[in-house]
């Protein structure tokens, strides 16, 4: 190839310098960057190699395990039992975490006296620390010294019991948990009705659309990405719920029913000091969480296709 060939062809170009505005999202990203780094990815890592030995009080003296912690997990009667508590906590709390708090939001988003008040006394259950939220639902079901046993004494009716019976235990660990929680899921409901065009109603109560056909057809599509987001955060703290069950049943409650993945953690982790095995639960309730929320917004994608 001659020369003047060779100078004729197109040299390879150089990749492209990044500009001031690429330079400056990066770094206005690399705090929030390095803190994910530090505390989300690298605790992930650890844990899933902390699983795979078998911790003795030492970095020096962690055996090689391989998957016996997993294998060991899946012939514990604890585990699934608490797996099956934790799918019941779910199973009603994430519903009812959606449907209650879309109702309230649209009885609350109509001109209705002391809206804002209403407004603000449902969201304070969300400021309050949720151990000590599950500490005054724990007095007030107790069937000594309780509001409800004296409410029941006061009607004539005998005392019950709901932390201290099997069967009842966990639904009072969700009425809590859900009485805790309205008001956030409420809000974010009504930042999502109060986005909706007023046009889209105008237009459908001309074409002789009633209250529910409106709802149907207007404000249910238009609440699509407001209801993936409080769907995907109800599912992904209904599955770390610690603090109700663990506070208003110490020791995961009669017959350990009230005993979820998360608080099976702690007495493994931290009470009886198996880390390794703790931290293999803790991957699978990572997992677990990541499928659920990526097949969802899987499900989502396709549904709005």
């Amino acid at each position: 190839m001659s020369s003047r060939t060779a100078r004729l062809q197109p040299s390879r170009p150089w990749p492209a310098m990044p500009n001031r505005t690429t330079i400056a999202a990066w770094c206005f990203l690399a705090p929030s960057l390095i803190v994910l780094a530090v505390f989300v990815f690298w605790p992930i890592v650890y844990s899933f190699d902390l699983s795979l030995h078998k911790w003795k009080f030492s970095a020096d003296a962690q055996e090689w395990a391989g998957f016996a912690n997993y294998a060991r997990m899946w012939r514990d009667a604890r585990f699934w039992n608490a797996l099956g508590n934790t799918v019941y906590y779910t199973a009603f709390t994430v519903p009812l975490g959606v449907a209650l708090p879309l109702a309230l939001a649209l009885a609350l988003n109509r001109a209705i006296p002391f809206r804002a008040l209403l407004r603000s006394a449902f969201f304070l259950p969300v400021i309050a620390s949720f151990a000590i939220v599950a500490l005054a639902w724990r007095f007030m079901l107790d069937p000594d010294i309780g509001l409800l046993a004296y409410w029941l004494s006061f009607l004539g009716m005998p005392h019950v019991s709901p932390l201290r019976d099997p069967n009842l235990a966990m639904p009072a660990v969700i009425i809590a948990s859900l009485w805790k929680n309205l008001g956030f899921n409420m809000v974010i409901y009504l930042a999502g009705l109060q986005a909706i065009p007023i046009v889209l109603y105008e237009a459908a109560r001309i074409d002789g659309a009633n209250s529910f056909q409106q709802f149907w057809n207007v404000t249910w599509p238009q609440l699509r990405t407001t209801n993936i987001f409080v769907l995907v955060i109800s599912i992904i703290g209904a599955f770390q719920v610690f603090d109700p069950a663990f506070v208003m049943t110490p020791g995961g409650g009669p017959l350990f029913s009230t005993e979820t993945l998360v608080t099976y953690i702690y007495r493994q982790g931290i009470t009886n000091l198996n880390l390794s095995y703790a931290a293999s639960i803790g991957i699978f309730l990572f997992a677990v969480v990541f499928l659920l929320t990526l097949a969802q917004l899987r499900i989502t994608r396709s549904w709005e296709d």
